[in-house]
């Protein structure tokens, strides 16, 4: 058991696997054959693995972060003993509560040693900036370091301004000359300039510049959606030069959506603190070719806030931050200065539990389709689904249900933080009671394939067994008991099979993004949360 007397479910295990391949590797060793001298005990799990060498690997699993160590060579992170390490005990196969041996108590006294260090950095940071301390803060060699950076954020504030210059000028040659010849010119112009303001230190306005060169590539109409994000463009840059005169909180906002961003450690130091108990509620990650970008989606039990946290790795390996969909958290988080404040910073942990602690709100359930159990991952994986499959669905079916709103509240959300920060693209929100229905071009192209249509209503595409178009074109998520329905975002693919599934027809709890472009499904509830495979993959914050 972990130190709050909970184990985690497979489905929580199997979600930190980097790929599928490590899934199904994973899968291969969790059971008790390739183990001995496993043990744990407050909060961190250990096991000797045999392999093909002489001498078995050793793994050694902090649950509190969760953070792994193995003696094997694998680059990937978590390896495939710590996953089958992990399954063993989600299980519930029984491991003696003893004391670590020297090799993982070493590890595990240096993790609890730093992470002390830490938290007493962090209170000591926070109590100098309450108190008088704060106050000489100017003197001496602090002083001058801090004197240093604000001359260098000064310098780089003029180059991105000058960029921006440079960058309105062009909007202003694009739009006299005519958007309907964009097309006719090649990626070219837009690879070009987005350049120059990589030069400017404007990493934000030379992204925002590619995604211009893209859309005249995509599809009917896209002069219109040309003009709406030069539009959108011509605002920020506009809006930077002119920052000194926005409300602070706006003003943070172009900062950060130029490339600016606010320091980490400095921001732990300085921001109130808000403790909470914070559930998993989704994750995603996205690979540009260089970085490998991990997004996690929080909501405060008590404060009802929601936090997204990112982490980055390299290309190829996955970010440290590993928060299974359905952890609840018990830590601060620090969120950075924002119109709509959402990105935060991880601060003290205090805790972990599965987040089976609390009772779920009443939400109708969906009945339990093979399909459901389990999220999409690899033949492979499902060995370890497979012998796991009993308690998995023991644990989860206790575990917590967020609470959710109805399409019509989820649309003045996003409305809102809209208002906020005019750039932001999508908007974290629980919808509760929907059911995934296809629209009225849907069900024509269904019919004339020849699948019925009676799911409109209370069948549902799941009970008649039509299944999505690959694309999503045409499917939303409908209010159970009420008029309004979200179209589904149509660039999502194979999520869309996966909650057709789970829904079967009936009402459930789905989280995800609601946006300009529709509604990307991340989570759907099951008893157990099931994380979707989303078929969309942004960068950047």
């Amino acid at each position: 058991m972990n130190w709050q007397g909970e184990r985690w479910t497979a489905e929580q295990v199997l979600a930190l696997a980097p790929d599928a391949a490590s899934q199904k590797a994973g899968g291969k060793l969790s059971s008790p054959a390739p183990w001995s001298g496993t043990g744990v005990r407050d909060g961190a799990l250990w096991g000797l693995c045999s392999g093909s060498g002489s001498k078995p690997y050793q793994t050694v699993i902090d649950l509190s972060g969760p953070a792994y160590r193995c003696s094997c060579p694998s680059r990937k992170f978590p390896c495939k003993h710590a996953l089958g390490l992990l399954l063993l005990w989600a299980t519930g196969e029984p491991m003696p509560d003893a004391e670590a041996p020297p090799w993982a108590a070493e590890w595990l006294t240096g993790r609890r040693e730093r992470a002390e260090r830490e938290a007493a950095s962090y209170a000591g940071a926070q109590g100098a900036d309450a108190g008088e301390g704060a106050a000489g803060a100017g003197d001496g060699d602090d002083g001058a370091a801090a004197r240093r950076r604000a001359d260098r954020i000064e310098q780089r504030e003029r180059r991105i301004a000058a960029g921006a210059t440079e960058l309105e000028q062009r909007l202003t040659d694009l739009v006299r000359d005519g958007l309907a010849g964009a097309d006719r010119s090649g990626y070219a112009q837009w690879d070009e300039t987005a350049a120059r303001m990589v030069d400017a230190q404007a990493p934000g306005l030379a992204a925002r510049v590619r995604e211009l060169g893209a859309i005249t590539t995509s599809g009917a109409g896209w002069p219109s959606r040309l003009l709406e994000e030069c539009a959108l463009l011509h605002l920020l840059s506009e809006g930077f030069q002119r920052v000194a005169d926005l409300p602070a909180p706006l003003a943070a906002t172009a900062r950060t959506r130029v490339g600016l961003t606010t320091d980490t450690a400095e921001l732990l130091a300085t921001a109130e603190p808000v403790r909470d108990d914070w559930l998993v509620l989704g994750r995603q990650d996205s690979d540009d070719g260089k970085l490998t970008t991990r997004r996690v989606w929080l909501r405060g039990e008590r404060t009802g806030r929601m936090a997204l946290l990112l982490s980055f790795g390299a290309a190829g390996r996955a970010p440290e931050l590993a928060l299974p969909v359905g952890l609840v958290l018990d830590a601060d988080l620090a969120y950075y200065p924002a119109a709509r404040p959402l990105r935060a910073a991880l601060g003290r942990r205090y805790g972990t539990t599965n987040g089976s602690s609390t009772p779920a709100p009443a939400v109708a359930s969906a009945p339990e389709p093979a399909a459901a159990v389990a999220p999409a991952r690899s033949a492979g994986a499902d060995a370890a689904s497979a012998a796991h499959a009993g308690a998995t669905r023991a644990a989860g079916a206790a575990a917590q249900t967020p609470p959710g709103v109805d399409v019509s509240t989820a649309l003045a959300a996003y409305g809102t933080a809209l208002r906020d920060d005019p750039w932001l693209d999508a908007w974290p929100v629980v919808l509760s009671r929907v059911i995934p229905v296809p629209d009225a071009a849907a069900l024509e192209a269904l019919a004339g394939a020849g699948a019925p249509r009676g799911g409109q209503q209370g069948g549902g595409p799941g009970a008649t067994g039509s299944a999505p178009q690959a694309g999503g074109d045409g499917w939303q998520l409908a209010d159970a008991g009420g008029e309004f329905a979200l179209p589904i975002d149509p660039r999502c693919t194979s999520n869309l099979w996966q909650l057709t599934a789970i829904s079967g027809g009936a009402p459930l709890t789905v989280f995800g993004e609601c946006g300009h472009r529709g509604f990307v499904p991340l989570t759907a509830w099951n008893g157990a949360p099931v994380a979707l495979t989303s078929g969309t993959h942004r960068t950047g914050p």
